[in-house]
């Protein structure tokens, strides 16, 4: 193996009295891939952040290209060549998609800009991703994929040496991993090196050469992946054996809580026709863009319907905000935590009751009871902070997740509609997850679920509606949802009404 183009010796790090990374040693080599495993707090991004200069290490040393540094800063990091793609966009919204691709590093000419060639450049690079985007739209118009696609085209663009991956595919279609995946191993022939986080086992077991795995900020396992098994991987992760992923299916699911007729969207939806009953877990599957998370917005008055009807216990509703749907007992979590599920300078507390605040005021807030009903929260969703009063941007993206669900809890909604709600999360926390949707549909609350994760769309629904091209393709009940089913009907090889499919 050839000499490492970054070594580590001893790396530590806290943030005041809380240590969350401790002694972390290892080299990587040019042309290699080094998976970080971990479960959601376990200091995998933090790592990843010392590496690439947002992060001042408390101790230890790094060794980048032959010199030795304390500390990096963003810009020594990015001129010896890291470059890194984050967990949570790094994006603004307002700027086109070529200028957030060259943003800080700007293609000039004769000392102007050279927009021309930005453009032409963005364009190549997403072209070799397969990803036909125009380089002029602004970011706000793009899904939540087709932003992540620009965050590594930011990567390409530039003659990086080491590429640091953090959760690239979790809004990913197998298509677009597959993709994604070619690009890294044509980086990696190269002789580029690259350091990959996912909670993806079966990815971390195609891509990578070795795995680092850390629990609790220690370093537990470094080893050639070939070595561990998934199963392995995952109990060095928690510390212990998994007991079953999923819990078993609610049986017999009771009366007709939400009801879709004929919900319509100009030029995104047709005609979508469906009932979800109290205690179910129904399941909407497709392809990026095939209008699954636009249901959602359109049912919570996030976008203007131009025709349909949406019942709740067999009464008519009339939403046209997402507090309208609230107040009638509706509750979305979406796929976009951070930019639009949480306020991210508030803290833990103030996140869980910022929709149920009202509750706790009487002329003045209640403090007392606000902090009672989230120390519940913290208690129950096993929410891991150092204390409620800490702003929820310091926790790992698991932890949010589990304040953002807290925060839907606390408004007792009848109907949770979960877009992507394992998105970034560990195998332990989705077990955590999966566990407390059982028992919403224990209660009797109606569960609505989008996921790209074929495995977790079999694993918890009830039934499944796969959606193409704005259109409900087909409905599967339990025994007949497979993920070959799935593929064929998401992708159009089979039609509604062929052999596989109940239409009810």
């Amino acid at each position: 193996m050839s000499r490492p183009i970054l070594r580590l010796g001893g790396i530590g790090k806290s943030f005041g009295p809380v240590t969350v990374l401790e002694d972390i040693a290892f080299d990587l080599a040019p042309g290699e891939v080094v998976g970080i495993l971990g479960e959601n707090g376990a200091g995998k991004s933090t790592l990843l952040k010392i590496i690439s200069g947002v992060y001042t290490p408390s101790a230890g040393r790094i060794i980048l290209d032959g010199q030795t540094f304390s500390a990096l800063d963003p810009i020594t990091a990015r001129r010896h060549g890291v470059a890194m793609i984050p967990q949570e966009f790094n994006l603004i919204s307002t700027l086109r998609v070529y200028e957030n691709v060259f943003l800080g590093q700007e293609i000039r000419r004769g000392g102007l800009l050279d927009r021309a060639r930005m453009r032409q450049r963005t364009r190549e690079v997403l072209h070799s991703l397969e990803v036909e985007l125009d380089p002029e739209l602004p970011i706000e118009r793009l899904s939540v994929a087709e932003r992540q696609m620009v965050e590594v085209a930011r990567v390409l663009v530039h003659e990086a040496r080491i590429v640091i991956l953090d959760e690239p595919t979790t809004v990913l279609t197998d298509r677009e991993v597959a993709v994604l995946f070619n690009v890294v191993r044509a980086l990696v022939a190269k002789g580029v090196a690259v350091l990959f986080i996912s909670h993806k086992l079966k990815e971390v077991k195609q891509l990578c050469d070795r795995l680092l795995i850390l629990r609790d900020g220690q370093q537990i396992d470094l080893c050639p992946t070939g070595k561990l098994s998934e199963e392995d991987m995952a109990c060095k992760m928690v510390g212990r054996e998994l007991s079953q992923l999923f819990p078993d299916k609610r049986a017999t699911p009771g009366a007709a809580a939400l009801r879709v007729r004929g919900l319509s969207v100009p030029s995104l939806l047709h005609d979508i026709d469906f009932t979800l009953h109290c205690g179910e877990v129904l399941g909407l599957s497709g392809l990026v863009g095939s209008g699954r998370t636009e249901i959602a917005e359109t049912i919570m008055g996030l976008r203007r319907k131009s025709a349909g009807e949406i019942e709740l216990n067999g009464k008519p509703l009339t939403i046209d905000s997402p507090r309208a749907a609230h107040a009638n007992g509706l509750a979305y979590l979406s796929e976009d935590r951070q930019g639009k599920g949480l306020v991210l300078s508030f803290n833990v507390m103030q996140n869980i009751t910022a929709l149920s605040l009202p509750r706790y005021v009487r002329g003045l807030i209640r403090h007392r009871a606000e902090r009672r009903r989230a120390e519940e929260y913290q208690q129950r969703l096993a929410i891991k902070a150092a204390r409620l009063s800490d702003p929820v941007q310091l926790l790992s993206g698991g932890n949010q997740q589990k304040v953002y669900l807290a925060k839907l809890l606390d408004i007792d909604p009848e109907v949770l509609i979960l877009d992507e709600p394992t998105r970034g999360i560990d195998i332990n926390t989705k077990q955590q997850i999966y566990r407390l949707i059982r028992s919403l549909t224990d209660q009797g609350k109606a569960v609505l679920i989008i996921s790209s994760e074929l495995e977790e769309i079999i694993g918890l629904c009830n039934r499944v509606l796969v959606i193409r091209e704005g259109r409900i393709a087909a409905e599967l009940d339990d025994d007949k949802i497979n993920e070959r089913d799935i593929m064929l009907y998401a992708s159009g090889a089979r039609q509604r009404g062929q052999a596989g499919a109940e239409v009810h």
